[in-house]
């Protein structure tokens, strides 16, 4: 609510300048988004209002959190969105479907919180086709998470829609799907503003010494200067004696209004505990509960004259709080009798889960009828995606119940529940209390295993794999199959772990797994064992049971639950076994299915392992959009989680300033966090960058450390690739003849082309002349089969470099023509440039970086562009990126004439053509 309706703020002339700026961009097509940041009281409401008054010809729509809402689950977007689902019928059957489940209107599987988030963003497109919306949003600590992320979403993806969005936030309060949108700092008064203001509240002149206390005491702070001059008598106001000792500060607001409210009637304070406790902010059930209470318009009408709230289409109070000194001040009798009133006079039928809420608040202690329905109401919120407002609703379940054990199981679903959505924290509190009940043995292994595995998500890395062991070793005798379940996690979590493990690292994992309970030969099953196999014996030996893991993997249908739980590690068997085909799909479905379950933990690993597939396929300017999303994921999170695909992206686009940047400020976090993974990536991706840019030494060094652990599988072992190159270039050639028999290990077991193919051109590099090139062509013809086509440009580029090297110069620019041209369209500038001095060598004159006859495409361009071609529709482009469909048609208006062309059927041939159109992020 704004400082003061109606009253003028003096000092913004910068903040309205900026807002008046945003509505014009508006009416003119263009979409915006702002966020006002600034502490309470400092007139963030005011500017909002601001916008409203001077949004002529605009739609305008508002949210205001609630802080009794916060656990629930699209309240904040339901209550914004609300007036225009008239317009609902005009989005695609699937995000009108995901919309409807997510406010209620209908039950089903719980929806992506990602086509929710588009379903929004098609919903505001429609909206302003007729006219441009503008969406206010306040207090946004008090939104309820899910909204917050899912508005953030939008923000981050209007384009050209006529759509604003403008948010109101503190700084720094549940508002990290926020940070790094647009900002606007809305600071202090000056002290000449804030004598301005001050001389439009009073009507009498009043000592100046007097003027100078208050405004010095209100710091700048709007609405304390507004407060505490409304605080002061008549008296006070002309300068007379009289003026309390101590003006309240910014910080003392809520003791303003705690003194006000004292002065009122016990019934009108009654009233106000009334609208205080109602959520929604709806009048009508505000009188009907009033009416219960005995209370009459007398009540009402002192309420209202108090200035504190507005009792007129909603309920408004003055400030937020204003909401809190209400009930701050009642006592808990009060408020139990307020509720089971509020309880009575909700609808059934239409609000079964806020009745509940309302019975629960109101109980004077244990209940089973009502903890009973309070975990129907879980149920149902978990049917409609609310995970956060599924765990509150089974604590306060646990809290009520009277049977000790039950209470216990209770408290273990609302911690897997608080654990699901990524409240860590608050998972390991109701872990504790779980724990304090008599639980059975499955539930207190189950329970274990939940420590555990919060453990592993809350990246307290080196705790995770001694937890899960002992938790897996628990339910061996329990439940086999939760049990094997449980030794996979633990393989995941040491794998993660790799070379920072303590005591029990992904060795003792895989020693302990060995004992599992036997297998059922599910595609779980054949992970686990193959994993087992390889670390503790030989890739022999685990490979062929990792390749059925995938077989199986591919042709299952598994739960979408178990499919986000173990595709990250699946796909890292992809690549231990060298299977690119199985690594591209089962890297699609799980950022698939990610997206789908709005598993916000899950998705930037799912897009950090398709970042690499994208790379491995030569498809930088792609993976350079997932990177883009997976920072947007990673901001909606608010987890701290290292650029590993950034830094993979650099890597191969031969920056090594951006490189080195992203390196130093990943390095510390992932040693703190136990991070052996991520240090392995970084390491062999430095060998990748500095093999492209000849620096070999360099290139040895990484490679090296990075293939010393033999158990950091996948990347330790691509690793050894990029040291047989950097040794072999580096005159140390019994260095790499070593990384070579320890290569063949891996690619020997495997097989497939892109392993063969990749051994072949090793190979290549350390045998003598005679028998090198027959090698050379083994290694292209085997990886031209297969999607790793940045292998095999490098080998291309080996084989020129060595037919050069032979004197044979034809055959020479033949392959590296061919290098030098995939490089180009790759957008590995390094590799590029290392091709370029190659066909130099040869007496061939190519151009450093040759302006190509087409421009450059954005990143983002680049995508749509091949989608486009591909024979994909806007809308079904809108669906995949998560854009609107008109901000398709508008990227694809900007990509036509930077291509020369004219319509969507050049494009396919342009593309074709000049590939390189893609090649720059």
């Amino acid at each position: 609510m704004s400082v003061e309706r109606g009253i003028q703020l003096f000092g913004r002339d910068k903040e309205y300048a900026t807002l008046t700026r945003l509505v014009g961009a508006v009416r003119t097509g263009e979409s915006q988004t702002i966020v006002l940041r600034g502490p309470q009281g400092i007139g963030k409401s005011t500017l909002l209002d601001y916008v409203a008054d001077h949004a002529e010809g605009c739609r305008v729509e508002r949210a205001v959190g609630i802080e009794s809402e916060l656990e629930l689950a699209f309240a904040g977007l339901h209550q914004l969105c609300l007036p225009m689902l008239d317009h609902l019928d005009r989005l695609p059957p699937p995000q009108r479907v995901a919309l409807s489940t997510a406010f209620g209107l209908n039950l089903g599987s719980p929806p992506d919180r990602f086509l929710v988030g588009l379903a929004v963003l098609s919903l505001f497109a429609a909206v302003a086709e007729e006219r441009p919306l503008i969406a206010l949003i306040d207090d946004t600590e008090w939104l309820d998470e899910v909204s917050v992320q899912v508005l953030a979403f939008v923000a981050r993806r209007l384009g050209a829609e006529s759509v604003a969005l403008i948010f109101a936030a503190l700084p720094g309060q549940r508002t990290e799907a926020l940070m790094r949108l647009p900002e606007l700092q809305v600071g202090r008064l000056q002290d000449a503003d804030a004598h301005s203001l001050l001389d439009s509240l009073l009507q009498v002149p009043m000592d100046e010494a007097i003027r100078e206390r208050i405004v010095a005491d209100s710091r700048g702070c709007p609405l304390a200067l507004i407060e505490i001059t409304n605080g002061l008598t008549p008296a006070e106001r002309a300068g007379a004696f009289g003026l309390p000792a101590s003006v309240p500060l910014i910080c003392g607001l809520e003791e303003t209004y705690v003194r006000r409210l004292e002065s009122l009637p016990e019934r009108t304070r009654m009233l106000l505990l009334a609208a205080a406790l109602e959520p929604t902010g709806d009048v009508a059930t505000v009188w009907h509960a009033a009416e219960e209470l005995g209370l009459g318009r007398d009540d009402v009408g002192d309420a209202e004259a108090s200035g504190l709230v507005e009792l007129s289409s909603r309920v408004r109070f003055r400030h937020p709080l204003v909401r809190s000194a209400v009930i701050r001040i009642s006592d808990a009798r009060a408020r139990r009798t307020v509720h089971r009133v509020l309880a009575s006079v909700t609808n059934t039928e239409q609000h079964p889960d806020r009745q509940a809420w309302h019975r629960a608040l109101a109980a004077e202690g244990p209940d089973e009828s009502v903890a009973s329905e309070l975990v129907r109401c879980a149920v149902r919120a978990q049917e409609r995606g609310g995970l956060a407002a599924s765990a509150a609703f089974l604590q306060a379940a646990a809290e009520l119940t009277v049977d000790p054990v039950r209470r216990g199981e209770r408290a273990l679903a609302a911690a897997q529940a608080k654990y699901h959505v990524g409240a860590s924290d608050e998972a390991l509190v109701l872990l504790a209390a779980a724990e304090a009940e008599p639980l059975d043995d499955l539930s207190a292994a189950l329970s274990s295993l939940l420590r555990g595995q919060i453990a592993f998500f809350s990246s307290r890395g080196r705790e995770a794999p001694p937890l899960l062991i002992a938790a897996a070793q628990q339910l061996q005798v329990l439940d086999g199959a939760i049990a094997r379940e449980a030794y996979l996690d633990a393989v995941s979590a040491g794998l993660v772990v790799g070379r920072f493990a303590a005591d029990v690292g992904l060795l003792e994992v895989a020693e302990a797994a060995s004992a599992a309970p036997a297998a059922r030969g599910n595609s779980t099953d054949f992970l686990l064992d193959g994993f087992a196999k390889v670390i503790t014996e030989s890739y022999a030996e685990g490979v062929p049971f990792l390749k059925q893991a995938l077989t199986a993997f591919r042709d299952e249908a598994l739960p979408a639950s178990q499919s986000i739980r173990w595709l990250w590690l699946a796909s890292h068997a992809a690549r231990d076994v060298w299977d690119d085909e199985s690594w591209e799909i089962l890297a699609n479905r799980h950022v698939r299915i990610a997206r789908e379950m709005g598993a916000l933990g899950a998705l930037p690993i799912a897009l950090t392992t398709r970042i690499g597939l994208h790379v491995a396929s030569g498809e930088i300017a792609i993976a350079s959009v997932m990177v883009k999303e997976a920072v947007e994921v990673t901001a909606v999170t608010g987890k701290t989680t290292p650029p590993y695909g950034a830094i993979a992206v650099a890597a191969w686009q031969g920056n090594e300033a951006l490189f080195s940047r992203l390196r130093l400020s990943a390095v510390d976090i992932a040693s703190v966090r136990g991070d052996g993974l991520g240090t392995v990536i970084m390491l062999y991706a430095g060998a990748v960058l500095y093999n492209g840019l000849g620096d070999y030494r360099k290139a040895l060094v990484e490679a090296e450390s990075g293939a010393a652990h033999r158990n950091d599988l996948c990347y330790a072992t691509w690793s050894l690739v990029e040291l047989v190159e950097a040794a072999s270039r580096s005159g140390e050639p019994a260095l790499a003849v070593g990384a070579l028999e320890r290569l063949t290990q891996s690619t020997g077991a495997s097989g497939t082309a892109w392993a063969r193919g990749v051994e072949a051109r090793c190979r290549a590099l350390v045998s003598n002349d005679d028998v090198a090139e027959s090698h050379y062509r083994e290694a292209i013809a085997s990886l031209g089969k297969t999607r790793v086509r940045m292998e095999l440009a490098r080998a291309h580029l080996l084989y020129g470099e060595w037919l050069r090297r032979m004197g044979r110069r034809t055959d020479a620019r033949e392959n590296l023509r061919i290098a030098h041209e995939m490089f180009t369209a790759f957008g590995a500038d390094a590799y590029v440039e290392r091709a370029r001095r190659e066909l130099a060598a040869t007496g061939e004159r190519v151009r450093t970086h040759a302006p190509l006859s087409q421009p450059i495409l954005t990143a983002q361009e680049a995508q749509i562009a091949a989608l486009a071609a591909a024979g994909r529709t806007n809308p079904e482009i809108a669906a995949e990126l998560f854009l609107s469909s008109r901000t398709v048609e508008w990227h694809l208006g900007k990509v036509y004439p930077k291509l020369g062309i004219a319509s969507r059927r050049e494009l396919r041939h342009t593309l074709a053509s000049f590939p390189s159109a893609l090649a720059r992020a």
